[in-house]
């Protein structure tokens, strides 16, 4: 589709299940994105006859507007950070009965984001089809964890219990990580990160739960660290950006310590670009 992200596996996804079912045209989707899910949102939306309309926060970049607007959706901004651009396409959504379709969940909200992040499978499948060895690690980096908990659900299927999997945020937006040390979901703060796509203040409580039971280990990364990791992708030939790179970022920072991990010199290890460089 054109999209350079993962997210083209999600949100267009639903709307073609829609589509399959003869709900999809004429309707209108809304939802807030940080990045690349108002993309798929759109991109889905043109493709099966419905309309968009996306919420971006004021951090999100005028540029990346543009883009959502070139697939026809409508861009409302409202509020500083996402999670108030989130509220205010809910609130939407119940005034015009437009779709809410967010690519995170909570309480009484699980329907479309279930299905979207079974869209993600796709990716992870194909990743197992194509390699000749189980992995001995998986760094998968999360926003509100729902590419980390299908690829982790997808692995374990895979793979069981051989292959130890490690889901990393920035420390900035520790969502997944404060929530599975307070052993309750957790919404967190911190100042923004460049890491804009995993700048996350609260987790999806699907992804929350999958991930409970999936990932072995739970760490968190420095703006630094999330840096170097796509400078070095972008050296090797993989450009992407700090949010897109973020598990390899999240490998190079273990290897100051890589006893914790239980790295070697002999390990496997799997991560996912999972946005080209804009």
């Amino acid at each position: 589709m054109g999209l350079g992200s993962f997210k083209a596996l999600g949100a267009a996804y639903v709307i073609a299940r829609d589509a399959e079912a003869g709900l999809a045209q004429g309707r209108t989707y809304v939802t807030a994105s940080a990045g690349n899910h108002g993309l798929s949102v759109a991109a889905g939306a043109l493709a099966f006859g419905a309309r968009a309309v996306v919420y971006l926060a004021d951090t999100v970049p005028e540029g990346f507007a543009d883009r959502l607007r070139g697939f026809g959706a409508e861009v409302v901004r409202q509020g500083a950070i996402y999670e108030e651009a989130m509220a205010g396409a809910a609130q939407a959504a119940k005034d015009n009965d437009w779709a809410l379709l967010s690519d995170s969940s909570w309480p009484d909200y699980f329907d479309r984001p279930h299905t979207l992040m079974e869209g993600y499978l796709v990716l992870m499948q194909e990743a197992v089809a194509q390699m000749p060895e189980t992995p001995t690690h998986i760094f998968l980096q999360a926003g509100v964890g729902g590419l980390a908990a299908a690829c982790a659900a997808h692995a374990r299927l895979a793979w069981g219990d051989a292959t130890r999997i490690v889901v990393v945020e920035p420390d900035a937006a520790p969502a997944l990580f404060a929530s599975i040390k307070a052993g309750t979901p957790q919404v967190t703060t911190g100042p923004e990160s460049k890491m804009g796509r995993l700048d996350c203040k609260e987790p999806s409580l699907i992804a929350l739960k999958g991930l409970a039971r999936d990932a072995d280990d739970f760490m968190l990364i420095s703006e630094d660290d999330g840096a170097t990791g796509s400078a070095a992708c972008a050296d090797a030939g993989y450009p992407t950006t700090p949010s897109g790179g973020a598990g390899f970022a999240g490998l190079l920072a273990a290897r100051a310590d890589p006893d914790v991990l239980g790295l070697t010199p002999a390990s496997r290890v799997l991560v996912i670009l999972s946005e080209q460089a804009s």
